[in-house]
Parts: structure tokens; C-alpha cells; sequence
């Protein structure tokens, strides 16, 4: 076993002072010593402080402070052409450790390391070993553990087990070196610090977004003397129906970041900044969120190397570095990767006490380490590359890209798919998080080389896994190479899907496309066309007219074309097939007209979604009116493009809001609305002989309700003049009441209790929707 180098070079020199290291002898294979060489020292008293700070920081937690010969050297200036050695017998010893489990984890013996590298041919663990994991002296030097292949390698696995070590607030990182054959896909850089991909917490930058801090390391860490946290006698999980959710999509940092939240700054954009608003979600009535990614990400990417988008900051986190750590700069007040974690749970557990589950969007598909022409190493790359990524080996090994960000996880792979699962476990376990929506989901769907696979092993493995048989599990069923899924997801009966069907369909009918008559009754409906096989259910259909990316439910009425000029891409970036319309003008008017008719086509999306069969997925912003002025991509932008406008969402209350939160409850008091199969012919009548005249924009039908004879009537008018529509008879000694007209002013717009209806017939105003209810 070689020896440790403890280096300090910031403390005992300029880099421009060469370090005098003597060799240092190798012990046994089971036990080391370390000494120190060191530089020329100006002034003792830097000695004094530095070894003053190290008892003040408990330095060395297990073996006390270290013995130094010569201690006249912590008061004695040193002479110019004097390079005294100053050994240290500090009390870290390592032994061969074990290979498993992957990461850093406690041993009784000390701290075991292990990481998996097929390819590698040298390894060396790196330590900065300090009581402030974010004390910036001691990260430019590192205790180095080269481990021995003969000693510290079991199959494919690297490990060393170090004692003497504290219990928190060691960094850590590992030097791995390899064959620097490119073409058969290695690209090994020995002289990178690699972040340990089972790393559960990581240390980077403490500000999000902080532009001084662009290059900053990013180091695992660990904790193994906190108590476990406090989940309460009286926490449950809400384990909700899937026939029951609603989802909220949302970004954790947006959501308060705003200064209009009213927050302390410092939780404004952070896990305890959502807690605060918790409130707000029980109002609106959802009862499970969407965060986008919360791993840790370096949102500073496009600030590497000068490009178009380098000007922007990653705000939505599709850049994963790490899959086990939660977001470090989402923590309150720059409390870092130990905060994280700890206000993560308090997160859950709060959003749980309110009846909300948590489920999080992850980004398995890809990771930030970009593609081979900008490459920016920092874990799976450097480990090795040949293993994590999919490659192309009959063009110099050029890294595949179905996700459209460089390079493509290679996710099939036994070790690389074990990694997801340990993942997955990780946050169900530790976390107790309630599901996961997977981006590009397709991309898991592909085997080593990149052709899609009928029976993908790692899909299958999230269906059947037990520690994740509680969890909802969504796929966005679709990826960047045109591995388009929906409604054929191999799902194994558990599976749901985004249904970007219903998003396009939904939009093209209430904006008064022809011929969308029978394609939206059937996307309402469940999309039985799409999910009723085997035992899918019509919550298997994630049913969405807007989510992150896409135009915001404002601009989807306000704007025919997007514009993302801010984005620095010259409008290249983006989807151009958005299926919006703008009522007439293209942005912001003063137009009474204009905006009345904007105002009523949002509630029109909104009706269709929540009575919808199938899972509806709303997006954050969406219930007051958000708006991004057209652009259909805003990642980039840390600002009011994608912040949560609070004040204006006190604007809207008791109109916008109102309207959107009494249907979403609507929703959950009607089980009509939200069956666990699909519709039969005894639980819908259509009010309807024209279903082939692609000019027919009206649609009307009555849901019924065999148990209680609530019945529930709906019509939408999508065509620009008025539609008299015959009404149907109500059940037996039932009255229709009208709950719903969305051409009606708030708080006619929505009666909780309806107003008696009694005609034969109602007439439907231009872009319009009606709902009905049977009431004694």
C-alpha cells in the first residue's frame, strides 16, 4: 500500500514555492503512516494559527492532535535557505476495506470507500479532512490514498477502508487514471478530481447561481454521527389513490425566489422557502407536486466556456451530476450539503402532514458531463466512460445522443442499471418520497448500443422492484432521436405515461381546429384508444395541457409563435409545433375583448382537464396566469420569466384563482370524474349524430352516476358563435343546476352549489364550456 501525501499548499506557500517532499516509506499493507514535507515558511505564527485551528476543529476526531517534532518551529522564524522537515504522526491508517456497498459508508474499523471501475488501472482517493466541509483552504490540498490493485480491488470494485476519520465533514474524491485509447471509448484524466457517483451528499458552491463560483470543485460527503431524523409518532405516508391525484408540476427554487414570495431571503427558492407556502397548495386543492429535478446540478454549465447560452443559468436542473444527493444550493441560508438533507425531510414531511405527495422528476437518461467537443468531467466520464455512456464504436467511439444534451447514460448496462435502482431506493428509503416522473423516458427503453428493446431490463426492474412498489411511476414516454411511446410504454401494468396525445388534442379542439370533435371525446374519455390493454387503467394517462417546457397556460392563448430571442439561440431552440392561438393579437393588448376571450379559453383548458378520465397534471403559475412573454424554453432564466409571481397571484384571487381551485375540488368531490376503469355505454351518453363533419366544433354528453343519479352534463362550444344546445332530461326527481359557464364573470363563472336550471334548452357563448349538475 503506498503511502498518504497530506499537502497544504495555500497554508505553507505560493503555488510558485516548490514543495521539498521526502519519500515516504511504505509500512505494510494493512497500515500506513503519513509524514509531511513542507516549504519554506515566512512566519511561524502561520504555523501557530494553523495548528490552533486544527485542535479548534477537532481535525483528527479519533486519534487526537498530531505530534509535532521540532515544536520550537511554531514560534521560531525559519531561515530563508532552511527546509526543515516537520513530521506528523497523525492517526489515519488504512486497511483494505470492502467492496461493498459502493460510496463511502461506516465500517468499525473507520470510513470504507469503494466505487466501481472496470477499466480504470489506477485509483487514489483523495481527502480534505476539515471540521467546515465548506473551508476553502483546505480543498486546493488533499490526503491521497493510492490504492493497490493487488490489495484494494475486488473484481471491477476499488476500495480502502481509512481510519481515524471524523464522522462528517470529510470531502472526498478520487484521482482515476486508464488506457487514453479514445477510439475504443476511455477518456481517463488522471489529473481530475471525480465525484463519487454513490456519493449521498455533495458539496459544491454555497450560492445558487453565484457567477464568482463558476468553477467550483464538487466533492462527496458524508454524515454518520447525526441522530435519525424525526419523522414524528404521528407521520404517515398519504399514500393516495392513483384514480385520486392531482398533480402540481413545479420547480422548488422558482416557486419562492421571488422576492414577492414575502420570505426571509434567506429561504426564498429553497426546501424550507415551499414549506412556507404549503398553504397556497392545500387552497388550490392539488394534492401531489412535480419537482423538477431536485439532484445535485451544477446550474452554472453554460458559463464553462463562452457560447450563445452563456449568459444563462441552469434554473430547471435537467443536468444531473450526482442521482443520491439532494440539491446542496436548495438548502436555506447556504447551510449546505448537510442542510440539504436534513431540510429536504423536513420538506417531505411537512408537504405529507398537508396530504400532499412528493414526486420527483429525474433525469436518468443523461448527466452534465455535456459531449466530447465541450466536455465537462466530473464524475461518470473520468470513472469510466466506456461503462456510463452509450458510444458509437464504428465512428471513433463518439458518444450517442438520444437526450439531446451530449451524451446518453448508458442505462441497460447491469452496473449502470443497479446504479438507477440503488437511486430510486435511495430517495424511497432515506427520503420517502411517493414516485418519480422520468424525463426522456425512452431513452431507458434502449439497449448498450442504442436500439430500442422490447423488454427493457431496467423498466422492468423499477415495475417489480419491492422497495418501489408503493411509488407512482411515470414516464415521459418519448425521447430526442424520435422514440416516441405513447400509449405503447413497456409498462408492466404500473406504468403511467405523460400522454402528450391528450396535450395536442386538447389544445386543437378549444382553440377550434376542424375535424377534433371525436378525438377529444375519446382524450377526455381516458384515451382508451391508447391504455385500455392488459390491466391499464385510465390513470395510467398523465393528462397535461401545459408543463414546464411548452408554452405557459397564458401564453398558449396569448401567443401563435414563441419567442425566445433571450435565450441566445436566435429563436432556434424550442418547439415550433405549440397548437396555440392568440385571440387576435400576438402578446400583451389592452383589448377588453381580446383578454375576455383569453380568460375564458384558460378556464376552458382548465374544465377539460379536471373532468377529464385519467390523471390530471396542472403547472405551477398556471392558476393565477403566468406568463413568459412567448418563450416556449425558458431553463436558462433565474428570473420573473420562470419565478412564481405572487403578487399577482393576490391579484387573481377572487377571480383566475378562485375559478381554478373550485374545480380542482369539484374534481375530488365527483368519483364520476376520476373512475379506476374505463367508460362502459352505461356510463356516458353522448348528446351527438354529427360526429363525422370535421365542421363541428360542439360537443355535449352526460356522464352518469349509477349509485346516487348525480349526474354531471358538459358541453364545450369551440366555434365563434353562439351554440343552442337541447338539454337533456335530468334523472328522476333531479333538476339540472349549472355549476360551470365559463363566459360568465367570476363568481357567476363557478356556483359551488349551482344555479337551478330548468329550459329545455342553453345557449353557449363563442369558446365557451357548461357543466351541469343533478340535484333534488
Amino acid at each position: 500500500m503506498d503511502s498518504l501525501r497530506l499537502r497544504f499548499p495555500r497554508l505553507f506557500g505560493p503555488p510558485s514555492v516548490p514543495r521539498l517532499n521526502a519519500p515516504l516509506p511504505v509500512l505494510s499493507p494493512l497500515s500506513t503512516s503519513i509524514q509531511l514535507g513542507l516549504s519554506k515558511i515566512e512566519v511561524a505564527s502561520r504555523l501557530q494559527r494553523f495548528f490552533s485551528e486544527v485542535r479548534r476543529n477537532h481535525l483528527f476526531i479519533r486519534g487526537g492532535i498530531p505530534n509535532v517534532h521540532n515544536q520550537s518551529a511554531e514560534h521560531t522564524v525559519l531561515e530563508e535557505n532552511i527546509a526543515p522537515m516537520l513530521e506528523i504522526d497523525p492517526p489515519f491508517k488504512s486497511s483494505p476495506g470492502k467492496a461493498f456497498p459502493l460510496g463511502a459508508s461506516v465500517v468499525e474499523d473507520g470510513v470504507n470507500f469503494a466505487i466501481f471501475s472496470q477499466n480504470a488501472t489506477s485509483v487514489t482517493l483523495c481527502l480534505s479532512v476539515h471540521g467546515s466541509v465548506h473551508n476553502e483552504e483546505v480543498r486546493n490540498g488533499m490526503i491521497e490514498v493510492k490504492l493497490d490493485a493487488q490489495v484494494n480491488k475486488t473484481g471491477d470494485i476499488w476500495h480502502v477502508c481509512v481510519e481515524g476519520l471524523p464522522d462528517s465533514g470529510v470531502l472526498y474524491g478520487y484521482h482515476v487514471d486508464g488506457p487514453r485509447e479514445w477510439d475504443k471509448g476511455h477518456r481517463f484524466d488522471s489529473s481530475v478530481v471525480l465525484l463519487d457517483p454513490y456519493a449521498k451528499l455533495v458539496v459544491g458552491r454555497k450560492f445558487f447561481g453565484d457567477a464568482t463560483d463558476k468553477v467550483s470543485q464538487f466533492l462527496g460527503t458524508f454524515d454518520f454521527c447525526s441522530l435519525p431524523f424525526d419523522w414524528g409518532p404521528d407521520y404517515k405516508l398519504p399514500n393516495i389513490p392513483e384514480t385520486d391525484l392531482v398533480i402540481y408540476e413545479m420547480s422548488l427554487r422558482s416557486f419562492t425566489a421571488d422576492e414577492s414570495s414575502g420570505l426571509d431571503s434567506s429561504i426564498c427558492g429553497s426546501y424550507l422557502g415551499v414549506i412556507e407556502k404549503i398553504p397556497h397548495l392545500v387552497e388550490l386543492g392539488i394534492n401531489a407536486v412535480e419537482l423538477l429535478p431536485v439532484f445535485e446540478f451544477d446550474e452554472l454549465e453554460f458559463k464553462r466556456f463562452p457560447n450563445p447560452r452563456d449568459h444563462m443559468i441552469n434554473t430547471w436542473g435537467y443536468s444531473t451530476m450526482n442521482f443520491f444527493a439532494p440539491m446542496s444550493r436548495y438548502a436555506s441560508a447556504a447551510s449546505g450539503a448537510l442542510g440539504a438533507s436534513q431540510e429536504f425531510k423536513q420538506m417531505v414531511k411537512a408537504l405529507h402532514n398537508a396530504g400532499i405527495e412528493v414526486i420527483l422528476d429525474v433525469v436518468y437518461n443523461h448527466t452534465n458531463e455535456a459531449d466530447d467537443e465541450h466536455p465537462y468531467t466530473t464524475s461518470f466520464r473520468g470513472i469510466d466512460n466506456k461503462v456510463y455512456y452509450m458510444m458509437n464504436f464504428d465512428n471513433k467511439a463518439e458518444l450517442l445522443n438520444f437526450a439531446g444534451c451530449g451524451n446518453t447514460l448508458n442505462c441497460n448496462h447491469p452496473v449502470v442499471m443497479e446504479l438507477v435502482l440503488d437511486s430510486l431506493r435511495h430517495w424511497v428509503k432515506e427520503y420517502h418520497v411517493d414516485g418519480f416522473r422520468f424525463d426522456l423516458a425512452s431513452v431507458l427503453c434502449r439497449g448498450t448500443d442504442g436500439a430500442p428493446l422490447n423488454a427493457p431490463p431496467l423498466i422492468k426492474a423499477i415495475a417489480k422492484d419491492p422497495a418501489l412498489s408503493r411509488c407512482k411511476i411515470i414516464a415521459e414516454p418519448w425521447d430526442c432521436a424520435g422514440l416516441y411511446l405513447v400509449g405503447s410504454f413497456p409498462n408492466w401494468d404500473r406504468w403511467a405515461e405523460w400522454n402528450g396525445k391528450y396535450r395536442d388534442d386538447i389544445r386543437r379542439f378549444i382553440k377550434g381546429d376542424p375535424g377534433m370533435k371525436g378525438t377529444f371525446a375519446t382524450r377526455i374519455s381516458g384515451s382508451a384508444d391508447l391504455y385500455q390493454v392488459n390491466k391499464r387503467k385510465p390513470y395510467h394517462s398523465i393528462n397535461f395541457v401545459i408543463a414546464h417546457d411548452g408554452f405557459s397556460l397564458y401564453d398558449l392563448v396569448s401567443y401563435n409563435n414563441k419567442h425566445n430571442e433571450a435565450n441566445g439561440e436566435k429563436g432556434r431552440d424550442g418547439c415550433n409545433d405549440n397548437f396555440s392561438w392568440n385571440c387576435g393579437f400576438e402578446g400583451e393588448t389592452d383589448d377588453v375583448n381580446i383578454n375576455s376571450l383569453r380568460a375564458r379559453q384558460m378556464k376552458n383548458f382548465h374544465v377539460a382537464l379536471m373532468i377529464s378520465q385519467g390523471t390530471p397534471m396542472m403547472l405551477m403559475g398556471d392558476e393565477y396566469g403566468h406568463t413568459r412573454y412567448g418563450n416556449n424554453n425558458s431553463y436558462g432564466h433565474d428570473t420573473f420569466l420562470n419565478h412564481f409571481q405572487w403578487k399577482q397571484l393576490e391579484a387573481k384571487k377572487g377571480s383566475h384563482f378562485r375559478f381554478f381551485s373550485e374545480m380542482i375540488k369539484f374534481r375530488h368531490n365527483h368519483p364520476i370524474l376520476r373512475r379506476d376503469r374505463f367508460l362502459g355505454k352505461n356510463d356516458v351518453t353522448w348528446h351527438e349524430d354529427n360526429w363525422g363533419n370535421p365542421e363541428s366544433k360542439f360537443l355535449a354528453f352526460t356522464l352518469r352516476d349509477d349509485k346516487f343519479g348525480n349526474d354531471i352534463y358538459l358541453a364545450f362550444n369551440a366555434h365563434d358563435y353562439f351554440v343552442k344546445a337541447a338539454m337533456p332530461a335530468p334523472p328522476h326527481k333531479k333538476q339540472w343546476h349549472r355549476v360551470i359557464d365559463t363566459n360568465l364573470e367570476s363568481p357567476d363563472d363557478f356556483v359551488r352549489e349551482g344555479v337551478p336550471f330548468s329550459k329545455d334548452t342553453y345557449s353557449l357563448a363563442p369558446y365557451s364550456s357548461v357543466l351541469m349538475e343533478a340535484k333534488p
